[in-house]
């Protein structure tokens, strides 16, 4: 009898709803871009939200990475956590975050980790923090200044 082989064997993401998920797994998820940790605006009078080119003070510029990730939400109160139950508020997060990509049921990018099998893939197809000027937050700073048209 031959054994199972893993090539015919679907990934997590492909087999599983976001719910389904490990708390591994929905870490492996995210393609470490650091876009979520950019300081974001919201017009009081239309609810649109901008992004600005102003990243928490906890991110590290040289990957994108928090420095502090298992302490984030102490050392920035306003950090949000990516849930599964707040996956639906996750509009403000850029289209190509991978929560957003497989909760609308389409396929990671080819850049994606989890598909490239590279860590570098993400800073190799110019996406995230790597890929624009970024500023660290610092007292003083008018966020206005530093609005991003698109990301």
């Amino acid at each position: 009898m031959e054994a199972f082989s893993n090539k015919n064997k679907r990934p997590f993401w492909e087999t599983k709803s976001l719910a389904e998920m490990t708390p591994n797994e929905w870490e492996r998820l995210c393609d470490g871009c650091g876009l979520c940790c950019l300081t974001k605006l919201q017009d009081e009078e239309t609810d649109e939200i901008v992004y600005t080119r102003v990243v928490c003070r906890y991110s590290d510029l040289s990957t994108a990475a928090c420095s502090d990730y298992e302490n984030r939400s102490v050392n920035v109160p306003s950090c949000v956590a990516l849930t599964l139950e707040r996956v639906a508020e996750f509009d403000w997060l850029p289209e190509t975050c991978a929560y957003r990509v497989l909760y609308r049921g389409d396929p990671l990018p080819e850049w994606h980790p989890l598909i490239s099998g590279q860590s570098t893939s993400v800073q190799a197809a110019n996406i995230g923090l790597l890929a624009i000027p970024v500023v660290l937050d610092q007292d003083g700073l008018d966020y206005e200044d530093y609005v991003i048209d698109s990301l």
